[in-house]
């Protein structure tokens, strides 16, 4: 009879983002006291099982990903997740300005350009937006 395991850890890190790490069979997770999380696996994991995700908040991504189809004229049934990168859905450097603007109205923030510049994805969006709202308390 086979078992399937399953681990999770969850690492808050200074700027904001949850790592989350799920494992189908068990392995050590090491910090030692870092603030990049690292780890080693004891038993070989295929790469299609192992999931890394930092984690915005759900409502914050709907709202990045809604600007972000409003930005780029998208329709409605237009599927934009987490990790959607602003490239695969068309968007050139004009575009992505456009969606950094947009982000910033909405939000009521200021990002700095280096750090939009860094921007690829709607979760990259979101964690940055999230960071930006928390320095402004």
């Amino acid at each position: 009879m086979a078992t399937q395991f399953s681990a999770s850890v969850s690492m808050q890190t200074s700027c904001l983002a949850t790592t989350r790490i799920s494992f189908q069979k068990p392995a050590l997770i090491s910090n030692h006291g870092r603030t990049n999380l690292s780890f080693n696996l004891r038993r070989s994991i295929p790469s299609h099982r192992l999931s890394v995700s930092c984690a915005a908040k759900q409502e914050t991504i709907e709202k990045v990903s809604e600007i972000v189809k409003k930005q780029l004229s998208l329709t409605p049934d237009k599927k934009v997740v987490a990790e959607t990168k602003f490239a695969d859905l068309g968007a050139d450097s004009l575009d992505t300005v456009e969606i950094v603007m947009g982000l910033e109205e909405e939000f009521n923030i200021q990002m700095a350009e280096e750090k939009a510049q860094k921007i690829a994805t709607v979760e990259q969006a979101a964690e940055l937006i999230e960071e930006l709202i928390k320095e402004k308390k």
